[in-house]
């Protein structure tokens, strides 16, 4: 008999070879059974006569042996779910976004779900992006990773989407009609600058990026924080660079160069923090005993940095997790109407970059 099973799965195998793809019939065909019990036990649909849990291991492990992958599009014309989610990040060489596409992927992995990946790090890749994750799948919901405020095309087009819409790393004040969830910047900042104003810090730097979003909210969180605590906000104490290593040594250079020097930074992100990090060995700056750096997201290169990064650490777990019930939670669907906005707390995470004004 496990001869005669053997023969009939090569006999499948074959057939499949000719085809180059693995169908349900397939399935059936190896499993000893009808493809409508197929259908219904890969689809764990219901049905009016229990299946036996002899027969659903044993559909499910010849799916499994066979290779079998369901067919999103089918799936969607005949009405079901076709499993899959559109994710549109807006840089997949932020190493934030990396982290962030990775935890998605795996919440949603463990929902039966696999991730369609569009890019639009600039304004010509957003028709690019939308394509990627609208016109060459079907997707039941898609996920903006990053603040798209005004990427204004690309927002009109998700309008007349009949999927789920959900905005993940939003800004906290951001206005636009569909659900989001997002970290609150004014307390993160808060934090690190209560650490740095506890440690004795008075001159407080901050280097930011020119952005919108979080980005923004961070800047404006500064400026509040030291008109509130000093009155005033010196101007100067301000850099604004792109998103990334290599430009925090000018940064850094120009804020040495002022009349009295801060004795701490804070910035808008932990990729600028680690440059920072970087410039001020070439410069000869010790840190911390020169100068402190704080930084804001916690990603995986910040506990690795010489030396350790203080930081604000991003709540990621608990923003994918609000993101999927958002998606796929009971009251998902794609009536945009009365969206819910989520914002959740951030924390501090002193290490080694972060200590006392060596004149303190």
């Amino acid at each position: 008999m496990a001869k005669r099973q053997a023969d009939d799965d090569e006999t499948v195998l074959a057939k499949a070879a000719k085809s180059g793809r693995i169908t349900m019939s397939d399935v059936a065909a190896a499993a000893g059974v009808a493809q409508s019990t197929v259908s219904r036990i890969l689809n764990d649909a219901a049905v009016p006569i229990p299946v036996s849990d002899e027969t659903r291991k044993r559909v499910q492990t010849a799916a499994r042996e066979l290779g079998y992958r369901p067919n999103p599009f089918a799936r969607a014309l005949r009405g079901a779910p076709s499993m899959l989610l559109g994710t549109i990040v807006r840089d997949i060489t932020d190493p934030f976004f990396a982290g962030a596409i990775d935890a998605l992927s795996l919440a949603f992995k463990a929902r039966g779900y696999s991730v369609v990946l569009g890019h639009a790090r600039s304004l010509e890749d957003e028709a690019l992006a939308l394509t990627a994750v609208l016109e060459s799948r079907q997707c039941d919901a898609i996920v903006l990773l990053g603040d798209f405020t005004a990427e204004h095309r690309l927002l009109e087009d998700l309008a007349h989407t009949n999927a789920r819409v959900v905005g993940l790393w939003y800004g906290a004040r951001t206005n636009v009609p569909f659900p989001t969830v997002g970290v609150d910047n004014d307390a993160g900042v808060l934090s690190a600058l209560e650490h740095l104003w506890s440690l004795g810090h008075r001159r407080i730097g901050y280097i930011g990026a020119v952005s919108h979003g979080d980005l923004q909210e961070r800047l404006d969180a500064y400026r509040n924080f030291m008109q509130a605590r000093l009155g005033t906000v010196d101007e100067g104490l301000i850099q604004l660079v792109a998103d990334s290593l290599s430009p925090a040594g000018g940064a850094l250079a120009a804020l040495r160069a002022v009349e009295t020097p801060p004795t701490a930074v804070l910035t808008a992100t932990d990729m600028i923090a680690l440059g920072v990090l970087h410039a001020a060995n070439e410069f000869d700056v010790s840190i911390p005993r020169d100068l402190s750096v704080v930084g804001f997201d916690d990603i995986l290169m910040a506990k690795i940095g010489v030396p350790a990064l203080t930081t604000v650490r991003m709540p990621i777990s608990e923003i994918v997790a609000a993101g999927v019930d958002m998606c796929l939670g009971p009251n998902a669907s794609a009536n945009q109407t009365d969206a819910p906005h989520i914002v959740l707390e951030p924390s501090l995470v002193v290490r080694k970059s972060s200590a006392p004004p060596a004149s303190h």
